[in-house]
Order: structure tokens, then sequence, then C-alpha cells
């Protein structure tokens, strides 16, 4: 491979979108056609939390272990091949997960250079950097004291873990994107000041990093992917040059790559068209799509604006404890039910007050369904407190003991239960120089990676797009916004992001006309008492609603029956004109 470095596009495949992906997808890829790099991501912020706990019960653990698995797999092949690895599985234990990928060399007798980044770890001096690190939404001040508090760090250290001749460059919380980033910029040679070059590869880290949902997973247009009999394959990046590339997967595999599939992915978890990231702000407003062959997307044009002075952190702490029992309400007067089973409840427990937090959930369902499962309505019921005696046996026995003294029909979804301990996921920003980001090559050496510089401004200047100017084509009265439009939601910490496209010009004018942020939030009535920006993206035919606190204090913590915000794009593909 090194040969050929700079003088084609570089191949940059993708094996994971999140701790626990498909175990066979590295074997797929390496296996499946040419790459140069193999990458995944398997960090999400509840993943954190996951590792936290799981180093807590053991000091050598903290990183993806899956990982591990795909390596044992693999690592032959693509040290044969010259194939690179780039992951971010490190977690919060990087060394340790690059130690044990030698160990895996040693054992398989291969000689691999395996180098690791560090640096994402704050808690060391967290009590410093507190008056930084006001939340991200709110601007509450910080006064609790985390488990985890990781700075999200871009690609430069991978790039200097690759001039160092790395085989393996192990990352710990690295934006998902930096996985391409960093191999991008060094086989091209990229500057740090290259903001177009590297806003492409963003865009690119962005479309791929999520594994098969760039090749119809989560597609809202899924029946026309050619055959669902298939497993969807994983996708790679072929990325030129000046930044621009071609998403596109292995042959005879499955799946497929459209405009479609890459506008959903580009829309996923995005917030303002400026889309930050320790390296370059990339205008996703920019970006060009077209259709180059079979499952082949050409995506070009992305501009880049300095990047930003100030980078994430990821903060996750102990919430404390929640339990839930949910109450089924079969047929008639429903709602009565519900409000006399609240009643019970919380009169025998001593009021609500008693708790931190109460959650209570009514759903009604038709009583005249043809069969007793469409028929029942259900009663949520959530508890939460720092004391897990309260929210514990004394909470769900509480409820199991109305079982003969209550509505009708009375019967739960589950018997009693202990309480469950629960994270909270806290977003800030950190200035950039306090992160002292490293790369650690194979010796141990050292390598200090400075900020990425903020300035100068990309030139020319970056223009806002304007929609086409044509007439609208509207969807009739009484329709699915799906029947024209796709869409793709899904979390970030609190927050939920719905993207909702058109594939043709008349459409998306129509639809930029007459989805306002008033009339999301009657067509999706629990987002009414929240905060909603909408963002408007002409170039991918698209608009992008992120709602605040739609999802509480993250996905650990909230209550809400969607906890990830993934289906709400489809709820709103189904409301009607």
């Amino acid at each position: 491979m090194n040969t050929e470095r700079g003088t084609r596009a570089v191949r940059i495949a993708n094996c994971s979108g999140y701790f626990g992906d498909r175990i066979t997808a590295a074997k797929e890829m390496v296996e499946g056609g040419p790459i140069d790099f193999l990458t995944g991501d398997w960090l999400a912020e509840l993943t954190m939390l996951i590792l936290w706990k799981q180093r807590r019960r053991n000091s050598e653990a903290g990183y993806a272990s899956t990982f591990l698995t795909q390596m044992e797999q693999v690592l032959g092949t693509c040290i044969d091949r010259g194939i690179k690895v780039v992951t971010n599985a490190g977690g919060l234990n990087p060394a340790g997960c690059a130690e044990k990928v030698r160990e895996i060399a040693t054992r398989l007798g291969l000689s691999v250079n395996v180098a690791h980044v560090d640096g994402d770890d704050l808690m060391s001096r967290i009590d410093g950097l507190r008056p930084h690190l006001n939340h991200l939404d709110t601007g509450a001040p910080f006064t609790v004291d985390p488990v985890s508090a990781n700075a999200y760090l871009g690609g430069w250290g991978i790039v200097s873990a690759l001039d160092s001749g790395a085989d393996i460059v192990v990352c710990p919380r690295v934006t998902d994107a930096s996985v391409i980033v960093g191999p991008a910029a060094w086989w091209w040679g990229w500057d740090r000041t290259d903001w177009d070059r590297l806003a492409g590869a963003v865009a690119a880290g962005h479309v791929i990093e999520c594994g098969s949902q760039a090749t119809g997973g989560n597609f809202a247009f899924f029946q026309e992917i050619p055959d669902l009999s298939k497993p969807l394959a994983f996708p790679l990046a072929e990325v030129d040059q000046d930044g621009s590339c071609v998403i596109t997967k292995h042959p005879d595999t499955g799946g497929t790559v459209s405009v479609g599939t890459v506008t959903a992915q580009l829309l996923y978890e995005i917030g303002a068209p400026g889309y930050l990231n320790p390296d370059v702000v990339t205008r996703m407003d920019t970006i060009s799509l077209s259709q180059e062959g079979p499952d082949r997307v050409r995506m070009s044009g992305a501009r880049g604006e300095p990047a930003p002075d100030t980078t994430k952190v990821c903060i996750n702490f102990e919430g404390g404890f929640r339990n839930r029992m949910t109450f089924c309400l079969t047929g008639p007067n429903q709602k009565a039910k519900a409000d006399w089973i609240t009643e019970q409840l919380f009169t025998r427990l001593g009021g609500r007050d008693r708790f931190a937090e109460c959650d209570v959930r009514f759903v009604e369902a038709p009583s005249d369904a043809r069969t007793q499962e469409q028929a029942t309505g259900r009663l949520h019921v959530t508890v939460k407190d720092p004391d897990e005696r309260k929210v514990g046996r004394a909470f769900s026995s509480a409820a199991a003991e109305l079982a003969l003294s209550s509505i009708p029909g009375f019967f739960t979804t589950t018997p009693p239960g202990e309480a469950q301990p629960y994270g909270v996921y806290w977003p800030a920003l950190v200035p950039s120089s306090d992160v002292a980001h490293v790369a650690v090559l194979h010796d141990g050496k050292r390598v200090a990676i400075t900020p990425s510089p903020t300035g100068p401004a990309a030139s020319p200047a970056v223009a806002p797009p304007v929609a086409p100017k044509i007439a609208a084509r509207a969807l009739e009265s009484g329709h699915e916004l799906g029947e024209r439009f796709g869409a793709r939601s899904g979390d970030k910490g609190g927050n939920a992001n719905v993207g909702v496209w058109a594939r043709e010009d008349a459409d998306y004018v129509w639809l930029a006309e007459w989805l306002t942020v008033d009339r999301f939030k009657q067509l999706v009535s629990d987002s009414a008492v929240h905060e909603i920006r909408r963002y408007e993206l002409p170039n991918l035919r698209a608009l992008n609603f992120v709602l605040v606190g739609y999802l509480g204090e993250g996905v650990a913590s909230t209550t809400a029956f969607d906890t990830q915000a993934k289906g709400l794009g489809e709820f709103l593909r189904s409301r009607r004109v």
C-alpha cells in the first residue's frame, strides 16, 4: 500500500458503527475487496458509561473487547496486505487495548507496529476545569463529581502515529469522523489549514462511521433495497486529494448505496449546518451528492471553516437509581383505570414527593380492537431517587400488591424488580489548549499534538445556499409525509434531531415553506414544550430539526419511550397533511 500512497484515492473501510455491531464485519471488509484502511466506531456517549462500569470491576478493562475478537480474525491478513487499522475501541483504556493487540500479534507470530492516542481523559484535572464545564445546552454550572470526562480529540494524533510507521492506531474518545480524517490527511499529506479537504474527510467519516446505515440500514425507503434477504454491507469511502469522495461498498454484498442512503446519514445526529470537529468546521450545507454508478455516490463541494478554539467534552456521572412498573389497561375506561391505579399506588407509597423524580405515562389503545393485546393500553410509572431502597422493592412490590384490590383485569408486564443504577450525560466545552492530545508510538515515545489552528478563514468565504427558484409541488391533504419525504432521527445527549429530506426540488420547496417549527410541534405533539431549532440545507433538499432536551439528561437517564429517538423520524413521516 505505501508505494501507492498519494497516487490514487485512499480506500477507507468501516467495520463497526457501535459497541455490539456485527462481529464478522472486519473480516467481510478485509476479504471482500481492496482497502487501505480498516476503521470503526465503538463509542457512543452511553458506551463511555458502560466502559467505566467495566473498568470499575476490572482496572485492566475499559475498552471495546469485540475489537480484539475482530483483530484475532483479520490481523494477519491486514499485515500481509498492508492494510492499516485505526479504531476508537480504546475507550477509557487505549494503552491497555493497544497492549492486547500486541499480545494477539505475538500469539499469531506477527511483527506489528501498534501505537495509541491519549490525552482525552480530563478526570485528573476536573476541578480546575469546572469554570468551563457549564452545560452546553442549558448553561447550568457543573457541580457534581463525575465518573468519566473525556474530550473529543481530532485526527492529527492519528496522523502522527501513522507517520511513525504504525500498522494499528488505537484511539480513545476521538470524534467519530476522526478515524477517517486521520488516514485521509496522512495519505495525502494535507496541511492543518486545508479546510475544504479536511471538511470533505469529516463528511466522509460522518457517512461511514455508523456502518451499514450508509448502505440501507434505518433507511426510510428500505423497500428499494434490491435483496432484503442479504445482510447489509458495511461501507467504504474512496477519498481523493481534494477531499471529495465516493461512498460505496464491496461488490456482490447486501444493501444499496444511493443518494438517498447517503443523504439520510449526512442528516443523522447533526445540529447547525456548521458541523464542529476539533480539526475543522464542516459546512454541511455545501455538500453536493450525485449517483456516479451502481452503489457509488460521489460527495463533493464540502467547504470548511477554521477549527473552533474549543472542543466538546463527554461527561458522565452517577444519577442514582430508577425503577419502572407498567400496568396493562384492557378494554373500556382506560383513562379512568389509569387514574385510579396512579392514585392507589402513590397513596400507598406516601406521595410523589417522596421520590426525586416521578414520570407517569398513559398510552391509550382502541378498546374495540380485534385482539386483547391490541385493545390494551399501558400505564408506565417510573421513579428515580438517590436512595436505592425507595425505588427498589418498596416501589415495585407496592405496585404488585394492588393486584386484587384495583382495576378490573389488573396485570403488569413484569414481576416486581430491584432498582437499577443510572448515569447522567453532561455535555460541555473546554478550550482546546487545555487538552493534552498525545500520540504514543510503538517504542513508547510520546508526541505532543498541538491544537488545530483557528485561522485564517476559508477563502473564498463560505456563502449560505439558497433554495431552488421553482414552483412548489404540494402534498395533497390527507396524505402521509412519508409518501414523498424521507427522515432520519437520533440522539445527541439529551437532544434529539430529525432530518427530513425530499427527492425532488419542487417537493423540497414545498417542504421548506410548509414544515415550520410550529407545524412540527403540531405533528409531534410531545415536542411542543421543547425548544426546537430548525435549519435548512437546500443542497441536500433537507430540513434539520433539533429538539433541545427532548431526551432529558441523555439515553442512560431518560424515561422517554424511544430512548434514542431512533423512531421519531418515522413517526413524523406517518403524520398526515
